[in-house]
């Protein structure tokens, strides 16, 4: 038996064990000190009540014979696709039920979204990069093409001159970064891919952070997306469902290439390879839509943005250039005084005790740079501020 070589072509996972590494050690050798986490992002507020209640009344329906349910369709229930439409509807954007499909979450998606392409095809990634696309592409055997951007241009970097690119991938408001795309810079976006037949997959997941008007929520704002992009989106950050586990996927009617229909193939896809998400979680997402939901929701994701605005004001006291924060729960901000990210990441840690993620696990464009989360605990978070102030002033 063979196995699928390109495992070996993977680089070791090294970012977030050397950061568990590193504060084991300091941990052990500090007992008495406590560590401000602005790294992972994981959030830190509860599920909201219409979503509690929703998924209560979804255990209680399963305890019944008359309300049971068993296998839901694969591409999810029709209640929740009907409601993820009608959400689109409110911006304007018509979508059938039937061209959004209900996942476990977005990075499930970003992996098994790859069936479509089949393996050996060139992939355009722009780096700084989730460090997921990258591998979940080497696995497939693909070759990655890696653009890069940087301060210059506010990492948004513009499509290439050439053609010859099979999948495109485009986050917006950008992981790591925090920037986003404009609605004219993802046009131009848009025009590339329509016209060298590449296809965009859109990472949609931090989208309910956009506050700025000429910031489209999602790429279907753009003239001509649905012939060229896939659209994957996520609760985790929207709702806080990180550890609840559900998303959802656009994929258009009219997103053709070749003879092939990549609505029908991924409907196939499903069908073949997944029994659907569970009828209780569901049921929990479905309150997310609900004007109920939306409004709870938006005070959680307020607290999040008043992190963001206390952390933004501590660095630029301190002097340091970012991007991110506004329109988006990621600051990247560049090291001081030219230092490499794992420098600046065991000063913070070691003077000060907070914990960032070091820019160099996004890729070469991040060495200079470090993310920071506004996730944590709003108290945490104040604390890590002043900290970072005082140690940089």
């Amino acid at each position: 038996m063979i196995p699928n070589t390109n495992y070996g072509n993977l680089k070791d996972s090294y970012l977030f064990y050397n950061i568990a590494q590193k504060t084991k050690a300091y941990i052990e050798k500090n007992p008495g000190k406590r560590l401000l986490r602005l790294g992972i992002g994981d959030v830190s507020q509860p599920l909201c009540p219409a979503v509690v209640e929703a998924l209560k009344k979804g255990v209680e329906e399963q305890a019944k014979i008359e309300t049971f349910h068993g296998y839901m369709p694969e591409c999810g229930a029709p209640f929740l696709r009907e409601a993820i439409a009608a959400h689109y509807e409110k911006r304007c954007i018509e979508l059938d039920a039937d061209e959004v499909f209900v996942s476990s979450g977005a990075s499930d998606e970003l992996g098994d979204i790859l069936d479509l392409f089949g393996h050996g095809k060139t992939v355009l990634i722009p780096e700084p990069a989730y460090p997921a696309y990258v591998d979940a592409n080497i696995m497939a055997g693909n070759t990655i093409v890696h653009l890069p951007s940087g301060r210059d241009n506010g990492f948004l970097p513009e499509p290439p001159e050439n053609g010859g690119i099979d999948v495109i991938y485009i986050c917006s408001p950008n992981n790591p970064t925090g920037a986003v795309f404009n609605r004219e810079k993802l046009k131009k976006w848009v025009d590339y891919a329509n016209k060298t037949q590449a296809v965009i997959l859109f990472d949609a997941a931090y989208e309910a952070f956009i506050e700025e008007e000429d910031i489209p929520h999602s790429i279907y704002e753009i003239e001509g997306a649905k012939t060229c992009a896939i659209e994957i989106c996520s609760l985790s950050k929207t709702a806080g469902f990180t550890g609840t586990r559900c998303g959802y996927t656009v994929v258009p009617k009219a997103l053709m290439r070749g003879s092939m229909n990549l609505n029908s193939m991924w409907v196939r896809n499903r069908t073949t390879k997944t029994n659907g998400i569970s009828y209780i979680l569901q049921r929990g997402a479905a309150a997310v839509f609900t004007d109920e939901g939306q409004k709870q929701i938006h005070e959680t994701l307020s607290i999040y943005k008043k992190n963001a605005k206390t952390l933004m004001s501590a660095l630029n006291e301190a002097g340091l250039w970012f991007t991110g924060g506004k329109n988006a729960p990621y600051i990247w901000a560049q090291c001081p005084d030219n230092m490499d990210s794992w420098t600046f990441f065991d000063k913070l840690l070691n003077e000060i005790q907070v914990v960032a993620t070091p820019g160099e696990g996004f890729g070469e464009c991040g060495k200079k740079y470090i993310r920071f989360t506004t996730f944590g605990n709003p108290a945490d978070t104040e604390e890590a501020s002043r900290r970072i102030k005082e140690l940089l002033k």
